[in-house]
């Protein structure tokens, strides 16, 4: 589309265009943030179920051999949320936020969009570690988060902690990436006469 010169005071195609997209965007992000919300409660959920069922979060659930590193609980009940949630908001999402549902296959968008979380969820479980491990300097406090009870659990504090940090990079990885069909599919249309 060719930039026009207009009379002081109107608006032109490009800058109504771009005031659409931008609303367009910002409407697809409120959606996208309310989808991540549900998805945070689902996450949690699953998260406190795992913990209350499951052994001692901090008991070693695999020793890596040859190093010093362990998998622990925690990094089993964070990837059982991860799953449930990541499920729960690409329905949502895909139904919802980007109104995907009919322009792509249901694997064709799930792909990367696990694909998308599982980065997500490596970073967090590297983020989760830190907040966990006791000989961490971002460990979180075990004065105030002694694990007496819910809200002072120091594992729900750090997964909410890492689900804040990793919500911005999904975000924009799943607009560019995941939903791409979505997006291309508009453009196709806006061209159309």
């Amino acid at each position: 589309m060719a930039v026009t010169l207009t009379p002081a005071g109107t608006v032109s195609s490009v800058d109504s265009t771009t005031a659409q997209r931008n609303r367009r965007n910002i409407a697809i992000f409120g959606r996208f943030a309310l989808v991540g919300a549900s998805g945070v409660l689902v996450n949690l959920l699953v998260l406190v179920v795992a913990k209350k069922l499951g052994p001692d979060a901090q008991l070693v659930f695999l020793d890596m051999p040859l190093t010093r590193f362990n998998v622990r609980w925690y990094h089993v009940f964070s990837t059982l949320a991860f799953v449930v949630a990541v499920v729960w908001n690409f329905q949502l999402n895909r139904v919802w936020a980007f109104g995907s549902t009919g322009k792509a296959s249901w694997w064709s968008e799930f792909r990367p969009f696990f694909a998308v979380g599982l980065l997500g969820q490596v970073v967090g479980l590297g983020l989760l570690t830190l907040l966990m491990h006791p000989g961490s300097p971002l460990a979180l406090p075990t004065d105030l988060l002694d694990d007496s009870s819910g809200l002072r659990t120091r594992l729900y504090w750090g997964q909410l902690l890492v689900i804040s940090a990793v919500t911005p990079l999904s975000f924009v990885l799943h607009k560019l990436w995941t939903f791409s069909a979505v997006r291309t599919h508009r453009l196709e249309d806006a061209d159309k006469p």
